[in-house]
This record gives structure tokens, sequence and C-alpha cells, in this order.
């Protein structure tokens, strides 16, 4: 029976164990570099016994970042600071993603700590955002551009561009970023999307670019490597997307060579009540894997290791994805290894700190 600690082979790759680390931004790059911060932040979590670690939200183009201060892949001078730190992560038995991400009608804004509104286009560190169509995500932000032919190929070559630095960078695993209303979300939802082209409309139509910028990254992603695709998979809404559409949407990513569905919800509609319960999504990744037969992964507020254990277990899921219970404990997995009884590997400097 799979447990927690149980090893996962999705082709080639395995990962030693169910514990991933949830993609989390540290709006702490300058230019969209990776410094030190970015080295020590996943590294932590690679000598802390994560299976998968996966980069913060990684622009695929300056635009397409959520603060000026985000991280980014849309250089190639961005490479030599993320391959050090993918491995660094490959040499703690550990494999590394990068989430690949646009954040569409979401992007140009302040940091949390300094308030996170939106900052206007005309002034320092802020530009125009671009989305699906010019509705923007609250009343009182600058409505985005939205976007043309010209500029919806644009953000495709960004993506695929992206993914071969993404190798170069000794990445394993891309997450494409289809959640949280950012651009991909932006066009899957008919409440942000409201085009009348072949990229809006129906449910056909809508999936369109998410299915062409795969379709991109796959003649530039080694076939032997993992893509992964983030959804929300309800927006919590009447006339929203629903866990229905997830799971017709996930039916066509498998068959398109999508190796896991990493189902969060929300976060296209502002002010939408969601049921913050422990655990709350993991409803949505069991009805996609039951109903799609694709792996998935679950995430949001799982920080126990006999929750995640359960979750494993009962096949409710295969990966189970932790966010903030990481940055309270990058060790977490050592110490859920210790709370389940499972005897896992430790790096041999911290060897003398083990539980008995």
């Amino acid at each position: 029976m799979s447990t927690l600690f149980s090893p996962l082979k999705i082709k080639n790759t395995e990962l030693k164990n169910r514990i991933v680390v949830s993609p989390m931004c540290e709006y702490s790059s300058e230019d969209g570099f990776a410094n030190d911060w970015h080295l020590v932040h996943l590294g932590s979590f690679a000598t802390g016994g994560a299976g998968l670690i996966i980069t913060e939200a990684t622009a695929v183009s300056p635009e397409g970042r959520i603060t000026f201060a985000d991280l980014g892949i849309y250089k190639d001078e961005h490479i030599e600071k993320l391959k050090q730190i993918t491995n660094f992560i490959k040499a703690q038995g550990a494999v590394p993603g990068t989430q690949l991400a646009h954040a569409g009608r979401k992007a140009s804004h302040q940091e949390p700590w300094t308030g996170g509104k939106q900052i206007p286009s005309d002034q320092p560190n802020g530009w125009k955002s671009v989305s699906a169509s010019a509705v923007p995500f609250t009343e009182n932000e600058e409505p985005p551009v939205a976007l043309d032919k010209a500029g919806i190929e644009k953000v495709k070559a960004d993506f695929k561009a992206a993914a071969v630095r993404a190798v170069a960078a000794g990445f394993q695993v891309i997450e494409l970023h289809g959640a949280h209303g950012y651009l991909i979300n932006q066009f899957l939802s008919p409440f942000s999307n409201q085009r009348t082209d072949e990229y809006g409309g129906s449910f056909e139509n809508r999936i369109r670019l998410l299915l062409e910028i795969i379709e991109d990254i796959k003649q530039v992603w080694p076939e032997e490597n993992l893509l992964f695709v983030r959804i929300s998979a309800t927006e919590w809404v009447e006339g929203g997307w629903t866990a229905d559409d997830s799971v017709a949407l996930a039916k066509i990513l498998k068959d398109k060579g999508v190796d896991l569905i990493d189902c969060s919800t929300g976060g296209n509609i502002p002010n939408v009540k969601i049921p913050l319960i422990p655990g709350y999504q993991v409803e949505f990744a069991e009805k996609v894997k039951k109903e799609s037969g694709i792996l998935t992964g679950t995430v949001g507020l799982i920080t126990k290791a006999d929750q995640a254990n359960e979750i494993i277990k009962n096949e409710r899921a295969d990966l189970v994805f932790f966010a903030r219970e990481m940055l309270r404990d990058p060790h977490f997995a050592l110490r859920a290894a210790h709370e389940l009884g499972e005897e896992i590997k430790w790096p041999v400097q911290y060897e003398r700190a083990k539980w008995h």
C-alpha cells in the first residue's frame, strides 16, 4: 500500500517520497534573477527530505511577473544561478522542478509586504498588463490589454523559450501555472475570458491556449522529463469553471502527455467565499484522479504527517504539496517520517540529530 514515504516513479523519474514543496513566491529577485536567498530557501527543503521541490511562480516574460521582484526565466543570464540551485537539490536526492508562469492581468503589483496593490503602468516598477479580455481583476484596477493574435503568439513563444532555459538550468519537472487567476486561468474561465474568436466562448476554445502552450513546450522539453499542470479545479462561483470542467480538461491533458494535475482552487474572482478547512481541496484531486485516470497532486491547509499519509494511503491523490508548513519547518519531511515510524535517509551532516 502506498504511503507518504513510498517512492513514486513517473516515466524514468523516481520521487523518493510523495512530499512536494509547493511553489511559493518570495518576491526577492531583481530583474528576475535568482540569488542566494533562493539557493538557501529551496536548498533547505532538499536537506529537509522533500521528494520534489518546485520553484516559485517563475515568469516567462518581464510583463508576466506578478511583481517587479518576481523570479524569472526570460533571459539566458537567469540560467546560471538556477543551475546552481538544481545541482544542490539533486545532490540531496531530491528532484528540482520549476513552475512556469505568466500573471496576465494580475501583473504589475507591489510586493505583499508593501501593500500588494497594483502599480499603475505609468509609475516606476509598473507596466501595462495583458489578459484574455480587457477585464480588470477588481474594479479599481487598470484594465489589462486584451491579447491580439500577435500577443498570443508571443506568450506561446515565451513559454517555449522558458522551457528551453529550464532544460539548460537542470530542472526535471515543469509545472505550468494554470491556476489562481493568472494568465492561463484567465483564458480558461468564462468570467475573465469574454473573447469571441477561437480562444473564447466554448470550453474547447477557452482551453486552446493551454493546449497550444503544451504542444510548443513538448517540442523542446525532453520526453523523459515530467510535465505537470496546476489548475484551479473550481472557481467556487455559479457560472464559473467547475470540477466537471476540470475532469474534462484532465482527460484531454492526459492524452496530450501531461503527467500530473496539481489541483488547487479559486483565485480568479475576488471576494469569493471559500470553505477554508484543513484539506479543503483534496476532494478535487480525488475527483480528477478517479474520473480521468491521471495522476494528481493536492494542496491547501495540509499541515500534519498523518493527514498527508491518509491522502496517499486512501488514493485520494498521488502527491501532497506543502506550502506554509514548509516555511514553518523546512525539515518537515524528516519530522513526518519520524512521526509515521518510517526510516528515511538524512543528510550525513544532520544524522546526529535524528530522533530515536
